[in-house]
């Protein structure tokens, strides 16, 4: 049952959250809990997920919107969020993102919270659970395209979840070796810059692609039989990061199957079956991995993951008394 409309819109109260108190409640296990139930709401269709808006804009960013409720627990909300590079030249984040959670009953906001660690968060998590259910558990090493934020948080996941990795090599933008990404994971593990994406790519169990999407990244012919593959970075129309027929080579495995299809890897190859990982984390599909699968991750980015992580960051902050509360009177 949903609650009553609030019986004094005068005295209603709404809860900003900025990155600081974002940053008190956002801890790994709680967020990989979350989105885990994100999921398996989606596949039990029990949550749903709204057309996904996502235009280029005249300032050289990208906007776009994920939108999502689930009706039996409340959950109402959206994420603003895009790409900006020129924010670089200003010593800003190209990614921004800014949450708003509603009251589905009167649809006044409860809460707005800064988004860009939650995305950051939740994405890692999806990877992880990715992993899980597809990478060989005995995977010793790590091939990372990127060495932004999101190629990080990849890693860190990665290192929690896959206990035998031993090796990290990375592939950065300009062919050079990043020292704040090597001491992100000194001492932790191996970690090597890659001059050779497919020399990197044939010697690794794991790949995880985390770059803005310009283009495929390696080739088709180094990946190795029983290599797994998480595609992160291609969340538009046109952006791609694998390269051509290797998803007709391996088993997918989607976030959901139209938003794949539309602005995942999977634009490229929408005829090639797939799977949804919220379905292999529910039990209602299985995926017993050969020796020698090629398996790929296409994570698109789900609305619900990013609502299930803010009512989670939304319900601590409330027992805490994080963030500021003022009225909104409505």
């Amino acid at each position: 049952m949903h609650p009553s409309p609030d019986p004094h819109p005068s005295a209603a109260r709404l809860l900003l959250l900025n990155a600081a108190a974002v940053a008190l409640h956002l801890q790994a296990d709680d967020v990989l809990a979350a989105v885990r139930e994100a999921f398996v709401l989606h596949s039990r269709e029990q949550g749903r997920v709204f057309p996904v808006i996502r235009e280029a804009l005249a300032t050289g960013g990208v906007f776009g919107i994920k939108a999502g409720d689930v009706p039996g627990e409340n959950l109402l909300g959206f994420k603003a969020a895009g790409f900006w590079p020129a924010n670089r030249a200003v010593g800003g984040e190209p990614h921004q993102a800014t949450i708003m959670l509603l009251d589905p009953a009167t649809g006044r906001p409860a809460c707005i919270i800064d988004g860009n660690a939650i995305t950051t968060a939740r994405t890692g998590a999806a990877g992880a659970l990715g992993l899980q259910q597809l990478a060989r558990p005995d995977s010793a090493t790590l091939c990372v395209f990127g060495t932004g934020v999101q190629a990080r948080v990849q890693a860190e996941y990665a290192l929690r979840v896959l206990p035998h990795l031993r090796q990290l090599r990375y592939v950065s933008a300009n062919g050079q070796a990043h020292a704040a990404f090597e001491a992100v994971f000194s001492g932790r593990i191996a970690i090597a810059h890659a001059p050779d994406a497919d020399a990197a790519v044939a010697a690794s169990d794991v790949v995880i692609t985390a770059t803005p999407g310009r283009g495929p990244l390696f080739s088709a012919g180094a990946v190795r039989p029983g290599t797994h593959i998480s595609a992160i970075g291609t969340d538009t129309r046109g952006k791609r990061e694998l390269p051509a027929g290797l998803l007709a080579m391996a088993r997918l495995v989607v976030d959901d199957v139209a938003q794949a299809r539309g602005i995942g890897e999977a634009q490229w190859a929408p005829d090639v079956a797939c799977q949804t990982l919220g379905d292999l984390l529910d039990g209602r599909a299985t995926l017993a991995r050969q020796a020698g699968d090629i398996t790929v991750l296409d994570l698109t980015g789900l609305a619900l993951q990013d609502l299930t992580v803010a009512r989670l960051i939304h319900r601590q902050a409330l027992a805490a008394g994080s963030g500021t509360d003022i009225s909104w009177p409505w």
